[in-house]
């Protein structure tokens, strides 16, 4: 991954990123002044603009760098969707001093049916109780879509495919790998390959120089996905790979940005572009 040259056009778009993470530092400060206490999705969404849900999950078990399901939160989500304003016309939703929305649910709660998109990480250390397995079907079936990202290795995909098993029966729901040439890596941006994006500690503990937090383990980046029964994607995996955090750490070292941060914000604007419009 080091050196190697995006998968999309720089132009326009590239200057627009690269400014977006000039601006980062003064955005995100602002936003770490405030608490990091999870902010769960009210009663009624404060409008009809595009809002991304964390899923607030129980970990069954632990892995390294991991933090549960808080991991990567709320400032990937805030700056993809803050991102996403600024590269397409998208409307996002945003609070009444204009910051952007964010949202926690659980899958128990009936907020979740007003969730456009549920996010979340490091589901190697997810499990599913009996009631959350029934809500994140009927949620998924009913037009709902849920991405995962940042869970690395054997044991990790293990469990995450085990759990989502419970929700959609792989013998009706299989998981499958995005082909390359599918139109959801062409929803704004030609995506060439899935870039593997390492986590910020990582990649300044190894210099730069591999992105496999799991060595061998882990050496190939995934973009795999569960389909309806009419070809809608509802559930989409990026699995070893920390998409997110090319979006969370997007001011905060040069280096990792132009490293990582244009092939994640190209890979997420396309995903979130597709989950709108299918």
């Amino acid at each position: 991954m080091r050196g190697a040259r995006p998968a999309f056009g720089w132009s326009a778009t590239a200057l627009a990123l690269l400014a977006a993470a000039a601006a980062a530092y003064a955005q995100g400060y602002r936003f770490r002044e405030g608490s990091l206490a999870a902010r769960y999705a009210p009663p009624r969404m404060p409008d009809a603009s595009f809002v991304i849900c964390r899923v607030s999950y129980r970990s069954v078990r632990v892995e390294p760098m991991g933090i549960g399901w808080q991991t990567d939160y709320p400032f990937a989500e805030i700056n993809l969707t803050t991102r996403l304003a600024e590269l397409t016309k998208t409307r996002i939703s945003r609070d009444e001093n204009g910051r952007t929305n964010h949202f926690v649910v659980r899958l128990i709660d009936d907020t979740l049916f007003n969730c456009p998109l549920i996010l979340a990480s490091d589901v190697g250390s997810l499990g599913f109780t009996a009631p959350e397995i029934e809500r994140l079907r009927t949620y998924l079936l009913k037009g709902g879509f849920l991405w995962v990202d940042d869970f690395w290795g054997t044991q990790a995909w293990r469990q995450w495919s085990n759990e989502i098993a419970k929700v959609l029966p792989p013998a009706e729901y299989p998981i499958e790998d995005v082909p390359m040439d599918d139109p959801m890596l062409k929803s704004m941006f030609e995506v060439a390959q899935i870039p593997q994006i390492t986590n910020i500690q990582f990649w300044r503990g190894v210099g730069g120089q591999t992105t496999s937090e799991r060595g061998s383990d882990s050496s190939q980046a995934y973009l795999r996905a569960i389909r309806d029964r009419h070809g809608r994607a509802m559930v989409v995996m990026t699995f070893n790979t920390d998409v997110a955090d090319s979006w969370e750490r997007e001011g905060e070292d040069p280096g990792f940005f132009y490293q990582f941060s244009p092939d994640g914000y190209a890979l997420g604007i396309d995903v979130l572009l597709h989950a709108m419009t299918h």
